[in-house]
């Protein structure tokens, strides 16, 4: 029989090990320069910096542009002039996956982005499913063993490379299937990066994210959508967290259950916010993002 001192000290410890776990998992606000892709490299860091931003997403594109007319050492001394930490990076490298005549050129423009992410501290990037190549179910063997190529190459850069499922793709649109595909590769260098806005809007249910495992999702895009039919939704109704309907408090707090303590980057496309001035976007950006990370206790 439990004595009278267990009864009272039990709720007591059960509520200093979720207050410990939460600890462990809140997440950080971050940008993705797709955000501002208009403002180019320099203007849109120093923007966000001003607005109170502390993480950064690359697109590689974005660095390759600023490059044409300055250094590496340049683009880090923007970094670290800011207080910004460069968190993650996107590849903007196709076929690396799916089985294709072009991989072998695609795997050096690999190399080549993971020197330049490596320059600038970067531990973390990711490629897309964004192939639109209809596989057959003997291919996804082909698409396993090449995520198991790219994540030995990710180890030679001490890096970790993710695959973001996009709902458009013909091969990889969903969660379940991303799951599936990376534990049959298997590699600690390899993983998945959780989109809000291509789980929500693609074929994809809520329950999916019960098969998440600890250390699967090694990054976040954070968005939310219009109340509209999904069939509809594209990269141009990517809103705001906080602005749509997305199950975001739900989808937020299944992630920290999954031990998910990360960015939660931005990622929008509407040319309001591309074209805006970098300051004002992320100034709202962070005044409604923290709010609904505050709400779901990730903050």
């Amino acid at each position: 029989m439990l004595s009278r001192r267990t009864m009272l000290v039990a709720p007591l410890s059960l509520l200093a090990a979720r207050s410990a776990f939460a600890a462990q998992n809140k997440m950080v606000l971050c940008m993705h320069t797709n955000t501002s892709a208009g403002a180019g490299y320099r203007r849109a860091l120093e923007g966000w910096a001003k607005a109170g931003i502390k993480n950064v997403e690359l697109n590689a594109s974005f660095v390759d542009e600023f490059l044409k007319t300055d250094t590496l050492d340049g683009a880090r001394k923007v970094l670290t002039d800011n207080g910004l930490t460069a968190v993650h990076g996107a590849l903007s490298v196709g076929g690396l996956l799916e089985p294709n005549p072009n991989r072998a050129p695609a795997l050096e423009t690999l190399k080549r982005r993971l020197d330049m992410f490596a320059a600038l501290g970067m531990k973390k990037v990711y490629t897309t499913s964004g192939g639109m190549q209809k596989l057959t179910i003997d291919d996804y063997q082909a698409v396993a063993n090449n995520m198991r190529g790219v994540g030995e190459i990710a180890k030679s850069f001490n890096m970790i490379v993710s695959v973001e499922f996009l709902r458009a793709s013909l091969y990889m649109s969903t969660l379940l299937t991303a799951l599936k595909v990376t534990r049959e590769a298997a590699h600690p260098n390899f993983a998945i990066l959780f989109d809000f806005y291509h789980f929500w809007s693609g074929l994809n249910k809520l329950e999916d994210m019960e098969q998440i495992r600890p250390g699967e999702i090694q990054h976040v895009h954070f968005q939310d959508v219009p109340d509209m039919p999904r069939e509809l939704l594209d990269n141009n109704s990517r809103f705001i967290p906080g602005d749509g309907v997305s199950p975001l408090d739900t989808m937020l707090r299944k992630l920290a259950n999954k031990g998910y303590a990360g960015p939660l980057s931005v990622e929008l496309f509407l040319p309001k916010f591309q074209q805006g001035d970098p300051y004002e976007v992320a100034r709202e950006i962070r005044q409604k993002c923290e709010a609904v990370m505050s709400k779901a206790e990730v903050l």
